[in-house]
């Protein structure tokens, strides 16, 4: 007498099995790669985040190769789309990072037509080092005027970028103006 079965959907085939287990490997691969802040600023298992640190320490290429198999073993256990989220995100391809990057692009270039934007940069990242910005700002100025490589230009955005990381990463204080009272 056959069973019977109560549910009519079908089995995946070894071979859908083992290509979705070498994809999630993959994504551990590139998990490996990142620089430890990266890792840092993920929201990842801790298990896995360890894995991954892990993985970084081990000199020897068997070792290597043993960890990463873990690495995958734990990313089976794991629901893969924040995973591969984060790694977007890593790689500014999520369209919120490109957003912000962008967001922060104009922000540069406002404060290179006008000094005063400091005030603005003073209230929306109280982190922000304004000093340095303002050396910064007059740098990238004088660089531009005497058509030199953009040296502090780039220095100035990513100082704007580590203050807005810096922002997010902070919990919001509770005289915040953007909470309301009740």
């Amino acid at each position: 007498m056959r069973p019977t079965a109560h549910d009519d959907t079908p089995r995946p085939s070894k071979t859908r099995l083992k290509a979705a287990m070498h994809e999630l490997q993959g994504l551990g691969e590139e998990l490996v790669n990142l620089s430890r802040e990266q890792l840092k600023r993920m929201n990842l298992d801790e298990d896995l985040k360890e894995a991954v640190l892990e993985y970084q320490r081990i000199p020897r290429f068997e070792a290597k190769r043993r960890q990463l198999q873990y690495i995958g073993k734990l990313m089976r256990s794991l629901e893969p789309e924040p995973v591969r989220a984060a790694l977007a995100a890593a790689r500014g391809e999520s369209a919120v990072e490109i957003a912000r990057l962008h967001r922060l692009e104009r922000l540069r270039d406002t404060l290179l037509e006008d000094e005063a934007t400091l005030h603005d940069i003073a209230r929306d990242l109280p982190g922000a080092d304004l000093t340095r910005l303002r050396q910064l700002r007059r740098a990238a100025v004088k660089e531009r005027l005497e058509n030199r490589p953009p040296k502090h230009l780039r220095a100035l955005f990513r100082a704007l970028k580590e203050a807005d990381a810096a922002q997010e990463a902070s919990p919001p204080s509770a005289s915040s103006p953007l909470e309301s009272p009740e």
